[in-house]
């Protein structure tokens, strides 16, 4: 890489954004760690249901921390191989991830079990859930209980829900814009900024609103059409869109690793031409 390329990066100010600056600092990056989320616990803990569905590492570390486990009979479903694998940290089995890690991913996965009314079908482990599915598959379908935070996608409980499933939702944390976020407004607005690493639609959310605080909204919107905008994966991608930022990359596997490295190629000189 034959010049400076800063990345903004939006993760929580947690291992994540230390891991996140890590990683764009081994593919040659500068990375711009700019804490675009704030956890707010609040105390609540999954429904046991046939199915539980955990959709962020965050979410599972919550429940973990509030004595929840899964039931024996209960599938676990996790979003992604992170929350996978926090979910066996906390010494949980989980059943059940999907080939894309999405709200949709979900859905698609979760749609024909849910018709055919039982659990996952693995063997005898998979038989008794599937029994135990059964007996508890209402007059609403088989239930399904959601667990994350306040701002999970309408794809995930309205698809489950077209699908027919009973699907209940436990908000287990609140998403808030930290106090003084916003470095990479700044520097977009000087057209200091390379690339932007978006990872949810709410990180593209606090960007405008912690541009705006500044008064340079519109200034921090023209540094981002010089710069290579990525967005973790579809959903994201609306988000901006709808909000008028154009976006460069989408990696084809929605994990940060994924969309840092197809970032960081995008904006290096030697993939743009220069």
């Amino acid at each position: 890489m034959s010049r400076q390329v800063r990345v903004a990066v939006f993760r929580p100010d947690d291992d994540r954004i230390d891991d996140a600056v890590e990683l764009l600092g081994s593919l040659g990056a500068d990375p711009v760690p700019d804490p675009m989320l704030a956890v707010e616990p609040t105390g609540e803990t999954p429904t046991d249901a046939p199915y539980v569905v955990l959709t962020s590492k965050t979410g599972v570390e919550l429940a973990g921390e509030r004595g929840w486990e899964p039931a024996a009979d209960t599938t676990l479903v996790a979003i992604g191989p992170a929350t996978a694998a926090a979910a066996r940290e906390a010494g949980w089995t989980v059943d059940l991830i999907p080939e894309e890690y999405t709200s949709q991913g979900l859905v698609d996965l979760l749609g024909g079990r849910i018709a055919e009314g039982g659990g996952s079908g693995k063997g005898t482990a998979g038989a008794a859930k599937r029994s135990a599915a059964d007996q508890s598959t209402t007059d609403q379908g088989v239930a399904i209980e959601v667990a994350r935070s306040d701002h999970g996608s309408t794809v995930l409980t309205e698809g489950l829900a077209a699908a027919g499933a009973d699907v209940h939702e436990t908000v287990l944390y609140r998403l808030v814009r930290p106090e003084g976020a916003g470095r990479s407004t700044e520097l977009a607005a000087a057209g200091e900024l390379e690339a932007a690493a978006f990872t949810s639609s709410l990180t593209v959310e606090h960007f405008l609103e912690a541009a705006a605080d500044r008064g340079i909204e519109a200034d921090a919107r023209e540094g981002l059409v010089d710069a290579v905008v990525g967005a973790i994966g579809d959903p994201t991608r609306e988000t901006a869109e709808a909000h008028g930022i154009d976006v460069d990359v989408v990696p084809d596997e929605a994990t940060f690793e994924s969309l840092a490295t197809a970032v960081v190629e995008r904006a290096a000189p030697s993939h743009r031409g220069e």
